[in-house]
């Protein structure tokens, strides 16, 4: 049995303070259905308060005003702490949201640690100041950092998309506020934890678990400069409309649908095994997941019978055993959102090849079985909608150029891959696909390359110098003649 986590306090500019409010957020473990932990719901007061401290850092303290080896140093310092404690925040994780324990150890704690070393390499080479010969005489062109940053984040990836935020903002300078969802909070508090004994200084980080009224009351701040948000397409509408009132910067990452178009020339058993993990990842609780598989007619039928065994023979159950490859999902309104999805497929046309139901045995916990739905046609809801559960579609086209229109038909433009003999044309295939990050014979993540989306997938992008750069402001200082 999990053992039931309590936090009284919240983490206001580097201290644990008493909340202002009353409401309390009950933690619910989407395996067992009960209740694993509770932490203090920040009110809008609360907000008030860590938006001032944050401000006074920034506007008054050192962090700043350090030099760039000094603020590394913590930062190196929150990176190697995660790396002690990655244990400790993969069953924190596993235990909120149902990501299979093994993953969560690579890809929510390990994964964070490569974030944060990385935005490190990246901060220590990035031109901060540069001279240039302007049009009318020598200029200086400065970037500085972009004040107080609110960092809302999810609840599928909470460390490692914690870790997209903080570590380019505190690199640079500033000060943050971050924002955990309600079904994940628990593994916020390990962070705040590791931040303190890293010796960030006083009111440079705020961790403020609130649901979305007190999410939409940060937004829009005044006392912040910058949102970087990653969730839904429709939430991170909200939240570009309401920084607009105050014309705060917003970087926003968004949904997918993202396109695995196997070619002919394919080699069937390597393509299986590479776009299986990437399509149910996380229990399908991932933007980047390659939710939408595109097969050539010509071997259609022998890829519907490899991947449908593929995905029938994923092990699912309890996040916590390092066996289950499949967990359950994070609430059971996701539960149920999936298995709306399944009965709309049907009902569309489309044929259930693996899965379409709960896992027999496992009747407690909000699991859905993986699920692979054969001839799907692009225009099917199940084609063009965001899930964010363990159901995906098998499409066929003929050729290649459908298979790229069929890619490119989508209000989103995330990630992607193509599966191919000939790498070369593979990367030309790449080049036509209009999506942020695209892969070829591989699915994974570089953080020293920019990753983020073209369409509804976002704005802005994070990891490598084009996401550090995001939490940058560009200064240009005008010099005299032979300066």
């Amino acid at each position: 049995m999990t053992e039931l986590v309590e936090h009284g306090h919240l983490f206001i500019g580097g201290e644990w303070t008493e909340p202002l409010g009353t409401d309390t957020i009950r933690v619910v473990s989407p395996h067992t259905e009960q209740v694993i932990g509770s932490v203090p719901h920040a009110s809008r007061a609360d907000v008030d308060r860590a938006v001032a401290v944050a401000r006074k850092a920034f506007d008054e303290g050192p962090w700043p005003r350090l030099s760039l080896d000094e603020r590394i140093a913590v930062v190196t310092r929150i990176k190697d702490a995660i790396a002690v404690r990655h244990e400790e925040l993969a069953r924190s994780i596993s235990s909120q949201n149902g990501s299979p324990y093994s993953w969560s150890v690579l890809a929510q704690a390990l994964g964070a640690m490569m974030v944060y070393d990385s935005a490190i390499k990246v901060a220590a080479d990035y031109p901060y100041e540069e001279r240039r010969q302007g049009a009318l005489g020598p200029i200086l062109v400065r970037r500085e950092p972009v004040g107080v940053v609110a960092a809302v984040i999810p609840w599928n990836v909470p460390q490692f998309v914690a870790a997209a935020k903080l570590a380019p903002a505190l690199l640079t300078g500033s000060a943050v506020i971050l924002k955990p969802s309600p079904e994940a909070p628990l593994d916020s508090y390990i962070l705040a934890d590791i931040a303190r004994e890293a010796g960030l200084p006083e009111g440079v980080l705020s961790v403020l678990p609130a649901d979305r009224e007190v999410s939409e009351y940060l937004v829009g701040h005044p006392g912040v400069d910058k949102v970087a948000f990653t969730g839904s397409v429709a939430a991170g509408r909200r939240v570009m409309e309401v920084a607009a009132r105050n014309l705060t910067r917003v970087t926003l990452e968004l949904g997918g649908k993202s396109a695995a178009v196997i070619l002919p020339d394919a080699d069937p058993a390597a393509t299986v095994a590479g776009i299986v993990p990437a399509a149910w990842m996380n229990n399908g609780q991932a933007c980047v997941a390659q939710t939408r598989i595109l097969a050539p007619r010509s071997r259609y039928e022998e890829y519907a019978d490899a991947f449908a065994a593929a995905a029938g023979a994923l092990v699912v159950g309890d996040p916590l055993d390092p066996a289950t490859q499949l967990g359950p999902l994070v609430a059971q309104r996701q539960q149920q959102r999936s298995l709306d999805y399944i009965r709309i497929g049907q009902e569309e046309g489309a044929k259930i090849l693996t899965g379409g139901g709960r896992p027999a045995g496992l009747e407690r916990g909000w699991y859905v079985e993986p699920t692979l739905f054969g001839d799907v046609d692009n225009s099917m809801r199940i084609a063009r909608e965001e899930i964010f559960g363990p159901v995906v579609c098998l499409i066929p086209y003929g050729d290649e150029e459908e298979a790229l229109r069929v890619a490119n038909d989508s209000e989103f433009g995330l990630s992607g891959s193509v599966w191919t003999a000939d790498v070369e044309h593979g990367v030309d295939f790449a080049r036509r696909v209009r999506t942020g990050t695209f892969n070829v014979n591989t699915f994974s993540l570089d953080m020293l390359g920019p990753f983020g989306g073209y369409k509804n997938s976002g704005l802005g992008r994070e990891f490598g110098p084009e996401g550090l750069s995001e939490y940058l402001e560009h200064k240009m200082i005008h010099l005299p003649a032979g300066a």
